[in-house]
């Protein structure tokens, strides 16, 4: 029997075990600490809690329910996969920056209260950076510090809500927020959470950041951070209206974008921002249908996704290219890469049969009764299908062959991992029932019905018949996209002239001062006479002048120091 700890444990002993043993043995360990850590998740039992006192407070390191729990188990099997993708990479920063990253999520799936949800939160921001940063590039280093001020900003609201609703209520506990009447401690909370999941217009470091990371790292980054966002909205804001808005403005502005990009993982970045969409106007919703549909579909959601970042990377890994103006003719070159990717923009695109058509139906189900969100949603599913499902696998490996040869061939566990993700794609969407034993409330539901799937098969043929007609227009420019970031990009150099350049100026000067002051008071504490003797001789450049200057301060000074004697 495996006992109760906290699942997290595994990820982070992990990490802490990574420096220490050999480069050929870091893969094993990378892949057996989500190993372990899955099944300590689907052995423990329901309501299992670790609790620990600090000051007048206890913490929570493990609550298990429903909800938790579905998470965990996907978090768990998305993380052995993306270890095995990872199988090749022998950086230890890209190793430990991936068990510290995914382990500091599990830790939030599981966290009790709000202190230990913010501990592993601010873990994951820091090694997600990191992740970032071992893309290796000029860009990776610039998107990674944009990607943890963001984070850091972030991190602090939620910590300053957190307080404030500690304060107000006496509790550390998490719990779900009402939405009428919130007092400031939640707006807050809600807001550094909102930055997570991409909310626009606190979405740019996704688009930015993601394409710029390591090629496995991309992987796990597309996993985490917006999905254990999620959770924490499910958790803590169901049926909160503004969720419910802002969740289809989500839902359309990423796939207006991913329709302009030319960065084939930052199109899978912009579609990060539109699937979470569904995911979070689904929490505002609210309800257990409603709750179960957003779960459901930030579930499958990690297996597409991760399985569609894993093909991009496959094609940097292979050829060092990432744009799609500059792909084409690669289909025969790397079959089974094509195959798998093509399972996944099928799933992202909810075609029957494949996982994302059971948890688009319900999300779209339970805002029915919101006609024109219902609509809007439905727009964006054909968004998703133009541009995921046929654009970027079209131009990147069926358009004319630009004469790209491989590099390097693909590594045979890569193509494992997309192969177990392309099979959990196809086993949730042929026998979604798997999949519902694991929502956080029962289902009752029946995916298979004929108006939808007939519904699905016209919105994609008709989208696949416009593609074709307008394909090349839609190839589009090769031309990087800039979103929100340009407010903080274009005035960059004004920026490092204020608050760096300035800043480190006035810095150096009082520290010039600084140094010439300490110098000054060493010289008068050693000899007082010889200093005023010689100081003529030592700050004047004409030394045949009397040191008149010295002499004055001296006095001045003196007069001061007997005025204030006199005064007091």
């Amino acid at each position: 029997m495996i006992p109760e700890i906290p699942p997290a444990l595994f990820w982070i002993l992990g990490a802490l075990l990574l420096p220490a043993l050999p480069r050929l043995w870091r893969p094993a360990i990378l892949v057996a600490a989500p190993a372990l850590g899955l099944a300590t998740i689907i052995a423990l039992p329901e309501g299992a809690e670790i609790t620990a006192r600090f000051l007048d407070y206890e913490l929570v390191f493990l609550k298990t329910d429903g909800l938790s729990r579905m998470f965990g188990i996907a978090f768990g099997l998305v993380g052995i996969a993306a270890a095995v993708y990872a199988w090749h990479v022998r950086d230890l920063r890209q190793q430990l920056g991936m068990l510290f990253y995914s382990g500091g999520g599990i830790g939030v799936v599981f966290a009790g209260d709000f202190f230990t949800l913010l501990i592993f939160w601010e873990i994951m921001a820091v090694a997600s950076a990191v992740i970032v940063w071992t893309g290796g590039t000029k860009e990776s280093g610039g998107a990674g510090y944009r990607y943890l001020m963001y984070h850091v900003v972030g991190g602090s609201v939620l910590l300053g809500g957190i307080v404030v609703h500690v304060f107000s209520s006496g509790s550390i506990d998490i719990v779900a927020f009402a939405n009428e009447g919130a007092g400031l401690g939640a707006i807050l909370i809600l807001i550094g959470v909102l930055v997570n999941t991409g909310f626009p217009p606190l979405h740019s470091w996704l688009p930015d950041a993601y394409p710029r990371a390591s090629i496995a790292g991309s992987v796990f980054l597309s996993a985490f951070t917006t999905k254990t966002a999620v959770y924490v909205l499910a958790r803590c804001f169901p049926g909160w209206d503004l969720l419910f808005i802002g969740g289809v403005v989500m839902a359309l502005y990423g796939v207006c974008y991913a329709m302009f990009s030319n960065d084939i993982r930052q199109i899978l970045s912009y579609h990060i921002i539109s699937q979470v969409g569904y995911m979070v106007a689904a929490i505002g919703i609210g309800g257990d249908f409603a709750i179960n549909g957003a779960s459901a579909y930030a579930y499958n959601h990690l297996f597409y996704k991760a399985l569609l970042f894993m093909g991009a990377g496959a094609i940097i890994y292979t050829v060092g290219e990432s744009r799609l103006t500059h792909l084409g003719g690669l289909a025969r070159k790397m079959p089974w890469i094509v195959i798998f990717y093509l399972v996944g923009g099928a799933s992202i695109s909810g075609i029957p049969l494949f996982n994302g058509f059971v948890s688009k139906g319900m999300v779209t189900d339970a805002a029915s009764a919101y006609l024109p969100a219902y609509y809007l949603l439905n727009l964006a599913s054909v968004g998703t299908f133009l541009s995921v499902g046929v654009k970027l696998p079209y131009f990147a490996w069926f358009y004319r062959d630009r004469g790209l040869e491989l590099k390097r061939p693909v590594p045979r566990m890569m193509v494992v991992a997309m192969g177990f993700l392309a099979f959990m794609c196809l086993l949730y969407g042929i026998a979604p029932q798997v999949q519902f034993t694991h929502l956080p409330f029962p289902v009752d539901y029946s995916a298979f019905q004929m108006g939808a799937i007939a519904k699905a098969l016209q919105l994609q043929i008709f989208t696949f018949v416009v593609f074709w007609f307008f394909r090349e227009q839609l190839l589009g420019p090769a031309k990087v996209v800039l979103d929100l970031d340009w407010f903080y990009r274009r005035p960059a150099g004004f920026y490092r002239t204020v608050f760096v350049d300035g800043v480190s100026a006035v810095f150096s000067g009082a520290l010039r001062v600084t140094l010439f002051l300490t110098d000054i008071g060493i010289a008068i504490a050693r000899n007082p006479v010889h200093f005023w003797r010689m100081s003529g001789e030592r700050f004047d450049a004409d030394r045949d002048r009397a040191p008149l200057g010295p002499n004055l301060a001296l006095a001045l000074l003196v007069a001061v120091v007997l005025s204030l004697l006199l005064i007091s």
